[in-house]
């Protein structure tokens, strides 16, 4: 990628696209817990409240879009503070994992506590562990290597 736009749309676009399939995939598909309208949703519902379950779709479509927003405004951080951090630079998979948790711990310890006063209380068991992966998978990873390659292909021009 030659723009700084264009890395940070293309990190939020691939970051968001894999965050968003995995869950459908574990939770809709493999487990069959829930609806692929039902997580859209859930999302729809940080802005719409209980009205983002009112069986409209396009509760379904602003929850997607509002996750892309999210997921490029991640995408954005890490661009913004990859030159910065030289840490950053060592390390791709590592610091894509250390992103991944960092996410994991704003979207769970402020974003959500903040939209949703009462949540249930987080144990260290598997779905934790796996929404943790599903980040530094999903979202970590493909922003560190994304980044990386910007930055590596500006460097050397």
């Amino acid at each position: 990628m030659k723009s700084k736009v264009g890395t940070i749309l293309l990190s939020g676009l691939v970051a968001g696209t894999l965050d968003i399939i995995t869950p459908i995939l574990i939770y809709a598909v493999i487990l069959q817990k829930t609806t692929a309208l039902k997580i859209l949703q859930s999302i729809a519902s940080g802005v719409f409240k209980q009205d983002a379950y009112s069986g409209d779709t396009k509760m379904a479509f602003y929850g997607l879009a509002f996750h892309f927003i999210i997921a490029t405004i991640f995408a954005l951080f890490y661009f913004k503070i990859y030159p910065h951090v030289s840490f950053l630079k060592n390390n791709t998979i590592i610091s894509g994992v250390l992103y991944g948790i960092f996410v994991w711990i704003i979207m769970n310890l402020v974003v959500l506590p903040i939209v949703f006063p009462i949540l249930p209380a987080k144990s260290l068991d598997f779905p934790l562990l796996l929404s943790i992966l599903i980040l530094i998978f999903c979202i970590g990873i493909p922003i560190a290597y994304i980044t990386k390659k910007y930055y590596t292909y500006t460097s050397n021009r």
